[in-house]
């Protein structure tokens, strides 16, 4: 692995002339990751999924990393189905002018359900958008950045990586491979130069949550517990996105980093 650059400290942060390729990120945590890597300079390509007939494309988080004059390219993929995803990194490429610098893994679906009656259906769907999808493109990554000696990849996981929760099991099997993943693919890439770590959100306010804010018992157990006092907020992982995508992070790898205001260590 390189050295960490002999550089002023606040340098290490800059993304100036690297790409990044993020799914998931057309609102939550990953539309405020997509920005925060624009923010420090990087060109964003965001992989969304095809709008619907009749539909316009969602440009929302686009549109604000063009309004910073940093370029942004869209490709479309419905990370279900694994021939979509194969296409993606191919596609990013050429968007991007055959440089990938960094993948950050965002996308996640949800399916809620008792263990005894959860739905085959939404176990395989589960699997295949939270933990194939990374594997696959995480994969398609390695290949470009292993031969070219540089990158970073950083998977958005989850509490559910450590713990099992309740009524979630295809989530919580998904995060936890997450991890092990992450840390597999540490251990054999870092020796080229390319870092592979993960972020562990705790509870954020965000759609994938709005089950559990609607139910007034169950918000108050949670942000009881919560140390700091509150849930957490998609801005809450720029800083954290941005060191694992720069050469601030240079030696952090196959780490686990929790954003969860103090929830794990409660």
């Amino acid at each position: 692995m390189d050295p960490t650059p002999s550089l002023p400290s606040l340098n290490l942060f800059s993304l100036a002339g690297q790409t990044a390729l993020i799914t998931g990120a057309t609102r939550g945590i990953g539309a405020a990751c997509a920005v925060a890597l624009a923010e420090a300079g990087a060109s964003i390509c965001l992989v969304q999924r095809p709008p619907l007939e009749g539909q316009s494309p969602n440009t929302d988080t686009a549109n604000a990393i063009s309004a910073l004059g940093v370029k942004v390219k869209i490709v479309y993929a419905e990370l279900s189905d694994m021939d979509s995803v194969k296409a993606v990194f191919p596609q990013a490429l050429e968007a991007m002018g055959g440089e990938i610098h960094i993948l950050v893994n965002c996308a996640g679906i949800q399916r809620r359900s008792p263990s005894v009656d959860f739905p085959e259906k939404d176990w395989d769907d589960v699997i295949n958008v939270n933990l194939k999808s990374v594997w696959l493109l995480s994969q398609a990554a390695g290949r470009h950045m292993v031969s070219k000696r540089r990158g970073k990849i950083i998977n958005i996981a989850s509490l559910m990586t450590f713990q099992g929760g309740l009524n979630v099991p295809a989530y919580a099997a998904a995060k936890g491979a997450m991890g092990q993943v992450t840390k597999a693919l540490a251990n054999e890439w870092s020796q080229h130069n390319v870092q592979v770590n993960a972020i562990c959100p705790g509870y954020i306010a965000t759609d994938m949550n709005e089950g559990l804010r609607s139910d007034a018992g169950r918000m108050r157990q949670i942000s009881e517990r919560i140390p700091a006092g509150r849930w957490g907020d998609p801005k809450d992982f720029a800083g954290p996105t941005v060191f694992l995508a720069s050469a601030a992070s240079q030696y952090v790898c196959g780490e686990l980093l929790l954003v969860d205001g103090g929830w794990m260590g409660r």
